[in-house]
Parts: C-alpha cells; structure tokens; sequence
C-alpha cells in the first residue's frame, strides 16, 4: 500500500514541521494577520461538515479569496505571483467551468497555451482521465462525471508538484471512483503533494492516510486516519458466549470495560480478541463469537464533529407530519 504523508508547512522562521498549521492559519484569516508560508510535500485528506471551510482554505491558497488579514503564501511567495502557476498547483474547485461551446482538446488546450504546453501534453492528459474518444465533442454535451474527469484533466496538465482536488468523485460512477483513487495514490507514490477535500467518508476512509478536520472554520483534527478513528470512537471486541459472567469475572481489570446488552453477549473494551481468546481458552470458557469492531471513519466524524453542525434539518418532513396529524384527527372523529 502506498504511504502517504502530509503537507508540511513552515512558519515565518522557516522551521519546517510535520503539521497544518498553514492550513489551520488559512481557516482563521478573517481572525489573524500572522503570515504564513506553505511548503507542500506529499499528501493529505480534508474533511469537514457542509460550509466548515475546506473550499474556502483551498480558494485562500489560490489565491481567489482574499483573506481580511494576513496571507498564504505556497513555497515561500504568493501563488498568485507564480510564473508558471498551473504546473506549480493543479486544482480542481469547479470542474464544469470549461466552455460550453469548446471541445474537451480545445479547452484544455487554450489552458496549456497559457504557459507554453504542446497539443501532445493536452493528448496525454486525455489518455490519463480517459477522455480520448470524447475530446472532439463540447464539454456542454459531458455528463457530470464526463465534467469531472475533464476539470481533473486540467489540473493536471501542467504536470503539477501539488494537487488539490475539491470533491473529485461527484458524478463519477463506481468504475471512475476506483480510476480517481487510484490516480491520487499513483500521484502521491510519485512524492507530489495531494490534498483532497470531501465530504464522503468512505472515499477518504479508502484513500488518504493522513486527515485534516475542520469545523466552524477552525482545525479539530490533525491526525493519521487509524488514529482519529481510535480516539474518537474506541475499538472494542463483541464476544457471545455461555459463559458470560465467567468471563466478565475473568477479564475484570484497570482499563478494561464490559457491557452486556443481552445474556451472553458482551462488548469488551481494553482488550484485543487474542488477548480475550487466550485468557478464555485457559480458563475452559466456551466462546461462539470473538470480532473485533473497528469503527468506521464516517462513525468517528460524526462523533467529533457533532456539535459543529452548522445547518440541522428536522428528521420528519413538516407537510407529512400535518398529513400524519390530519388522518389521525379523521379517525378519531
């Protein structure tokens, strides 16, 4: 498996360290006029609730937001002031952007114009995304993952050091979900910086290694994926058995919690299922069923981020609940 690390940044005193600090500064802009120098590397993923900020740091560091105070600037100066900006980052914000009225080839290719890129870059960059066959016809015509394939192929034309990808899998379908994640795990193996931003837990949870979190515009999380998911949530071992109080008595212990939600059903906490097998088959104890459960990314990003939900929608729709009331009142008359 490819192992992806994370962007690192540098403070004004050039001490480069292994954090997010540059992308925690940008989500509070608006807060500290602290400059803040990015220096990308390898890789990271970035998720977040609707409206936390995870596009609006990407758009500070493009440079297409302007930030009430303070500035980013990626590999010590504004990347606005980049000679050759596409082939220093690569990002897909909105990828149906491109001219109705202007083929796949030719829109790319006005892009690559820009900084000198031949038609043979333009033609490899198809092949990449898988757009060969489709590049004559106008991107007005492309579904909505025909569109996103083409945004990813702009951002990757100019052969980038850093990617940034903002929701890249909307639209695709599973064939192009697998295609997308695997090219960000080829990008990143190649030692270029990878940062995507998603919402969709699942995706993350099968692609990045390293996770930023961000909620309310501020950093909750700046961690290894394993390692977010354990302090959130917590592993922990279901184990059926007839022997449940035996066991209970047996692995009673500092640090180590049993609940019971049935007779003979127990979730063990402070113990792995080896430590709880061996314990047990010493003791003579009959187990039907030892699984450790892992919790899923998804699990522990509600957890830690549910008190900065920002938009709560009522569970039941108002005009059924009115519907629901009515037949009643009907029915008791």
């Amino acid at each position: 498996m490819t192992s992806w690390g994370y962007a690192r940044v540098s403070t004004v005193d050039q001490d480069t360290r292994p954090q997010f600090d540059a992308l925690r500064r940008a989500c509070q802009f608006s807060r500290s006029s602290a400059p803040v120098i990015v220096v990308v590397c390898t890789a990271a993923g970035v998720v977040s609730r609707g409206g936390a900020g995870k596009s609006t740091t990407i758009r500070l560091i493009l440079g297409l937001d302007r930030p009430t105070s303070g500035h980013a600037l990626v590999n010590g100066r504004n990347y606005t002031r980049s000679q050759a900006p596409i082939s220093e980052i690569g990002a897909l914000l909105d990828a149906h952007n491109a001219d109705k009225a202007r083929s796949a080839r030719d829109h790319l290719r006005a892009i690559g114009a820009t900084v000198g890129f031949t038609s043979a870059r333009v033609d490899e960059v198809l092949e990449v995304v898988g757009l060969t066959d489709v590049a004559r016809q106008k991107a007005g015509s492309f579904s909505l993952g025909m569109g996103q394939r083409l945004g990813i192929a702009a951002a990757l034309l100019g052969d980038p050091k850093t990617v940034m990808l903002d929701e890249p899998v909307n639209g695709l379908d599973p064939d192009g979900i697998l295609w997308i994640r695997n090219l960000l795990k080829e990008l990143a193996s190649e030692g270029r910086t990878v940062l995507l931003s998603s919402h969709l837990m699942s995706e993350m949870e099968l692609t990045a290694e390293h996770l930023l979190v961000i909620g309310r515009g501020r950093i909750m999380a700046d961690m290894p994926i394993q390692q977010f998911i354990a302090q959130a949530t917590g592993n922990h071992v279901h184990v059926v058995t007839p022997d449940g109080s035996a066991l209970r008595d047996l692995l009673a212990a500092p640090g180590v919690a049993v609940e019971s939600a049935a007779p003979g059903v127990l979730d063990i906490e402070g113990l792995t299922a080896r430590e709880i097998g061996t314990r047990a088959a010493a003791a003579g104890l009959v187990l039907f069923e030892l699984t450790p459960i892992e919790p899923s990314l998804e699990e522990a990003f509600m957890t830690m981020t549910r008190d900065a939900v920002e938009f709560h929608g009522s569970a039941t729709h108002p005009h059924l609940e009115l519907a629901a009331v009515g037949a009643a009142d009907k029915d008791a008359a």
